[in-house]
């Protein structure tokens, strides 16, 4: 099957790249003593998890559907954490989940009975310090619900305590700034740590940029584990599948209004949300920087701010012409919706051997079922 053959909107994973990827977090585990946990809540499209099964533990979850899915359908470590469980929830959890992961101490003395003997016991903490580029996405923002701050702490709850959690980056592309954390946990927290098994640092480290200083953070790592005689883990989600997608859509239609917008057959709202969310444009494989054509690409939902970027072109974009939004496998496909019922995008893996394989699709029955089942 060829891709010209591939109705869009769809999303192309490229294997080749996706091992890349894997290959430079198989070296950190091996350099560092590590243990890597895939998050699920950034990328969870579990067609592929059979190629990364090899090369991480298991996953963390952010909810208890995803607590389910890592445990169906990857296997090896089943870590549960969840800002605010019910009841149900952790009844529901405990049962299959390696480490049970609580977002706050409250939460950690109504619950921690129906864990106890099941699952190993987390609390978060939050370290007051972070590196994340905007203030929605960080952790340690004024107000944090996130997590235990260290003047809250009651320390009795560490006697029976298996590990901790933090989270404090997002896109984290510094190894300095990523060991300054680890120094500033260290010294808030030593005295506790020092009495755990397993430490979880979270995800937002982004060791598979280019030029990442691996070594660097592997040595950090592992000098943290020794001086507090912990497991280490990351809970990496984008550095697993950066620059391994695309979202493969058509120019539709083409207007004017001082501007050309090409309108493709797709949506920001629909199909690539943190776009929209953080403002963030995307990039389009086919266009060229500086070049004469300047055009927005424009969705085609019914929000009017609603556009991929703007960018220029060597020629001018013809009506039926596909173009290729670039790096979109982190927190597309986990946030997928049909707004405007518009189609969603097919989803398929291109194979090393050049195989195309079709993960999911979805039609107009997948729409209507998500709304109602039944009528009153």
């Amino acid at each position: 099957m060829s891709h010209s053959q591939l109705q869009t909107p769809y999303f192309m994973i490229d294997e080749a790249k996706l091992i890349q990827n894997l290959e430079t977090a198989k070296k950190l585990k091996e350099l560092s003593g590590v243990k890597l946990v895939l998050a699920l809540k950034c990328f969870s499209t579990w067609g592929v998890f059979d190629i990364i099964k090899p090369y991480l533990d298991g996953t963390t979850s952010s909810g208890p559907y995803e607590v389910k899915l890592g445990h169906e359908t990857f296997g090896g470590e089943t870590h549960a954490y969840s800002v605010g469980y019910t009841e149900q929830d952790v009844l529901e959890v405990a049962d299959i989940a390696d480490k049970l992961i609580f977002n706050s101490q409250s939460q950690l003395a109504y619950y921690r009975h129906l864990v106890e003997g099941k699952a190993s016991l987390g609390l978060r903490l939050n370290p007051g310090v972070s590196v994340a580029g905007q203030d929605l996405a960080n952790p340690a923002r004024k107000y944090s619900r996130l997590g235990v701050q260290a003047a809250h702490i009651d320390a009795q709850v560490f006697d029976a305590l298996d590990g901790v959690m933090f989270h404090m980056n997002c896109e984290n592309k510094s190894a300095d700034s990523f060991v300054a954390l680890l120094d500033s946990i260290s010294e808030q927290f030593g005295q506790y740590l020092d009495k755990m098994q397993w430490v979880s640092l979270g995800g937002g480290v982004f060791f598979t940029w280019p030029g990442y200083e691996l070594e660097k953070l592997a040595a950090a790592l592992k000098a943290f584990a020794e001086k507090h005689g912990v497991q280490l883990y990351l809970e990496p989600g984008e550095a697993i599948i950066t620059k391994t997608t695309d979202l493969v859509v058509t120019v539709v239609d083409i207007v004017e209004n001082e501007k050309k917008t090409a309108i493709v057959d797709s949506a920001t709202e629909a199909h690539r949300l943190d776009t929209l969310i953080y403002d963030e444009p995307a990039s389009i494989l086919e266009a060229t920087d500086g070049a004469p054509h300047h055009y927005v690409i424009g969705s085609c939902s019914c929000l009017a701010g609603d556009q991929f970027c703007e960018t220029q072109f060597s020629e001018p974009l013809k009506i039926g012409q596909r173009l290729h939004i670039l790096d979109s496998a982190g927190y597309t496909m986990v946030k997928l919706n049909w707004f405007n019922g518009i189609k969603m995008p097919s989803i398929y893996c291109q194979r090393s051997s050049g195989e195309v394989v079709k993960l999911n699709e979805f039609g107009y029955a997948d729409f209507k079922r998500s709304l109602s089942q039944w009528s009153v």
